[in-house]
């Protein structure tokens, strides 16, 4: 195993050689990686592969699916050399003795590759006719010991599947992100367990590198491979930060993996400090990773969609994609761009597909996430945080945070700021930053020791160039009892996450309190009459600690952070008439496993687990809650899984009130309302209701390319990209059977219809609903009886009752004798009441 390595390290030194040649022969022509699809289909739309069987419940009983019919040949290696060898003949024709460089061969999702030309060139390709696209390459971004418990999974959802210790098994996750650390004991397997096989419809393989070396992978991670061409070509990729292999470099990959299969009962200890012990959401799952992003730039489309290809060729059962596009996608359509086609296809052979929204809230229309048949995830606060506090000599108390001990109780110490114990030969004038603790040679360790030293947090940690770590090692140095961190007026709407500290300390997080902080301990100091100079450091201080966790019944939350809806339909930012995001999960303070070697968390470097935020931390908790959903019904289709997640999720928080949403980045607490449909989708996931959501609404392929076919002037660009012609029949995103309804322009009536289908016992529904407001709602039937396996289509008439153009809210309810509860919020955007059109 060990030559796979070399020809990967030969393939780089070839790729810089291709460079240089470039750069010599055409110094005036911009290289650029284009992404070309071709209008034959993939191998995937062959052989009968893909599941062709609509009606998926009337087999129902639950059980293992191996998905036999997927795996005839999608691992032929003939059938991939004669695609990749139709490729290269293309490329020689149309670029009949030039130099390019041919990056991928995608031919399992789409039939295409990644190629390394000039524009010249692409334009070249472009008018070849069997080529249906050339798409420029763009770039992506990255976007837990409690949240099993608040998520209710020990006595719910793992229960239903037989306890934590078969929670997800014969499920592969397949994670597109930063990699993997394979040493981490939240991968392990116990070699004594027999009872543990790789699933038999899982083909991956794991690459062998010197830092990823054979024996990395095992029964819980069954792949592992790594794509960075495009990086490669743009000579930004840095093997020794970012690491030629699958190994995680960076940190975020291991952290999400491990929320949504990590092993159960694995201990957090960080700086010393035990937290708990942290599981996966379906701790028995198995994890394939496919690196395509990278510490040091991010990642590229190209590498991303080979990831993608690669992911659904060998098998797994879901993607987790904990990343989103750096722009909107141009064009028509925000849903045509290679990486949501890649994914289309990928929920044709059955993969269900789960994303973050994004981290761009909380302004409306910043979603990242676009299409339907990609589920969407935002981010909400759990109900566990970590606060600290001090309190002042003047009896004042300040919060904080600080994952940290207290000092001792009862006991007051002296505050001295760092501004305040230079040493003779440091002035602020030869050192500005020298506030921010960061070299202890320049701190008077008579003055410090045994006191508090007062640093600055300024934006510079918010960068990176300076860190907490370094400034408790310069108080350790110094001897100092504990540090407190003052946030510099500057930095304004940046949450800090509870950062550990292996001696007491705090950050004071707001900068009203640091002011009041600060005033407190300069009217404390006493200062010689003539000189000035400092004679007694008045002001003295306590750290209450924050090592012990408070539990909030306000939670959930929508976090400032997530993206929100209405789902921009193009660049000019026109409504879909989708809705996004779809749910909303634990994304808030989010403990789980680290790479040994992560670097994305100067303050969690060397740690074997990290707290982190983001909507990057929400999907892989779908993730995982959906391997549990797929083990139970192994014939539920991707909107099926969807589907069961969306009606059951939670419209309240801990008290019963609504659900709220931040509004703002500055005092996001104090500005905050109930969420509504575009904040939340449609709830908080509701892991154990999901696993017998009683009714649901199932989407089909062929519904997604109808709604496609129906953007204006799509045509073309459906036939390059799917390789279909669109025919008569189209369909508005409204029609599409999913479960909510959204309508952008609703001119005086619309009607819509959703067909449900029992996947439980027979049953009788009662249907109610409330009306967004300026409209009228009428559901029929408003009562019906279900059979187990039977199909139920509700048809549903909405008219304008006022002019309006402010997006309003609604919710149709389902309600059984059998106690299911189906949930399908209702969002409208543009109202009229008459005839624009005549007006």
């Amino acid at each position: 195993m060990a030559s796979i390595y070399w020809v990967h390290l030969m393939a780089v030194l070839c790729l810089g050689a291709f460079m240089g040649i470039v750069c010599q022969d055409g110094a005036d022509e911009v290289t650029a990686v284009y992404i070309v699809t071709l209008k034959q289909a993939p191998t995937s739309h062959y052989y009968g592969e893909l599941r062709k069987d609509t009606n998926i419940f009337r087999h129902g009983v639950p059980g293992r699916n191996h998905r036999s019919r997927r795996n005839i040949s999608r691992s032929d290696p003939r059938y991939n050399l004669y695609i990749s060898r139709v490729h290269d003949s293309l490329l020689r024709r149309a670029l009949r003795g030039e130099q390019y460089l041919k990056l991928y061969s995608y031919h399992y999702l789409i039939n295409g590759f990644a190629v390394f030309v000039t524009p010249q060139q692409a334009e070249k390709l472009a008018r070849r006719k069997e080529v249906a696209n050339v798409v420029l390459d763009f770039s992506v971004r990255t976007a837990t010991t409690h949240t099993p418990q608040f998520l209710g999974l020990p006595q719910g959802a793992w229960v239903q599947e037989g306890g934590y210790d078969s929670a997800g098994e014969g499920i592969v996750i397949g994670f597109i992100d930063t990699g993997i650390d394979p040493t981490h004991p939240s991968f392990a397997v116990d070699r004594s367990e027999v009872a543990y096989p790789v699933p038999a419809h899982f083909c991956g393989i794991c690459e062998v590198t010197p830092d990823f070396p054979s024996g990395s992978c095992n029964r819980k991670l069954v792949g592992a491979r790594h794509f960075a061409a495009s990086a490669i070509t743009r000579g930004i990729f840095n093997a020794s930060q970012d690491y030629a292999s699958p190994f995680d470099g960076d940190g975020h990959g291991t952290h999400t993996a491990s929320i949504a299969a990590g092993n159960h009962g694995i201990p957090v200890v960080v700086s010393g400090h035990h937290f708990g012990n942290a599981s996966g959401m379906a701790p028995r799952a198995h994890i394939a990773v496919y690196k395509a992003l990278y510490k040091s730039f991010g990642g590229f489309a190209a590498d991303v969609v080979a990831a993608i290809d690669q992911a659904a060729q060998d098998g797994v059962d879901i993607v987790s994609l904990s990343i989103t596009p750096n722009r909107r996608p141009p064009g028509i359509a925000t849903f045509f761009n290679p990486i949501d086609m890649a994914l289309l296809s990928a929920v044709k052979a059955g993969i269900f597909v789960v994303q973050a929204a994004g981290n761009t809230g909380p302004s409306p229309k910043s979603i990242s996430s676009f299409s339907p048949w990609i589920f969407t995830i935002g981010a909400a606060a759990h109900d566990r945080a970590y606060s600290n506090s001090i309190v002042l000599g003047n009896n004042d108390t300040l919060p904080g945070v600080g994952l940290a001990s207290g000092t001792h109780k009862g006991r007051m110490y002296t505050l001295v700021s760092a501004l305040h114990a230079l040493n003779n030969n440091t002035t602020v004038a030869s050192d500005m930053y020298v506030g921010e603790c960061q070299d202890s040679s320049s701190l008077n360790q008579d003055l410090v020791r045994g006191n508090l030293l007062i640093c600055s947090y300024s934006i510079r940690f918010v960068l990176g160039l300076s860190t907490i770590k370094q400034a408790l090692e310069t108080a350790k140095n110094l001897s100092a009892a504990g540090v407190v961190f003052y946030m510099d007026p500057f930095v304004i709407g940046f949450q800090l996450n509870p950062i550990p500290m292996r001696m007491p300390g705090i950050i004071i997080s707001s900068p009203v309190d640091s002011k009041n902080f600060l005033q407190y301990y300069n009217s404390s100091l006493e200062r010689h009459g003539s000189t000035n100079e400092i004679t007694k450091f008045g002001a003295a201080a306590s750290i209450s600690g924050g090592l012990k966790a408070n539990y909030s019944n306000s939670a959930p939350k929508v976090m400032y952070y997530s993206a929100r809806g209405p789902d921009p339909e193009d660049s000019f930012l026109d409504d879909a008439d989708i809705m996004k995001p779809n749910l909303v999960a634990p994304g808030n303070f989010i403990w789980a496993a680290w790479s040994s070697l992560g670097t994305d968390s100067v303050e969690f470097q060397g740690e074997n687990f990290a707290m982190m935020s983001g909507t990057s931390m929400a999907a892989p908790h779908v993730s995982g809650l959906a391997a549990l959903i797929k083990q139970k019904f192994p014939k539920f289709s991707p909107s099926a899984i969807g589907s069961a997640l969306s009606t059951t999720a939670s419209l309240f928080d801990r008290t019963g009130g609504p659900i709220m949403a931040q509004r703002a980045y500055a005092n996001p607490d104090l500005n905050q309302s109930p969420a509504t449909p575009f904040d939340m989708g449609s709830g908080f996931v509701n892991a154990t209701a999901a696993l017998d959501p009683g009714l649901i609404f199932d989407a089909r392929y062929e519904d997604y390319m109808s709604f496609l076919c129906g953007i204006n002037g799509s045509a073309p660009v459906v036939l390059n990209y799917t390789g279909q012609m669109c025919g008569v029949s189209t369909i508005t995103g409204a029609d599409i059977n999913l479960p909510s309804i959204t309508i952008a322009r609703l001119e005086q009536t619309r009607t819509v219809q959703r067909r449900v289908t029992n996947v439980a016992s027979n049953e009788t529904y009662t249907v109610g609903w409330s009306a967004p407001y300026g409209v009228s709602v009428n559901v029929i039937p408003t009562h019906f009886y279900i059979a187990g396996g039977e199909t139920q289509t509700l048809t549903v008439t909405l008219n304008a009752t006022m002019n309006s153009s402010t997006a309003s809210y609604g919710r149709i309810g389902l309600f059984g004798k059998g106690g299911h509860v189906v949930n399908m919020p209702v969002a409208v955007i543009f109202k009229a009441s008459y005839n624009i059109t005549n007006r």
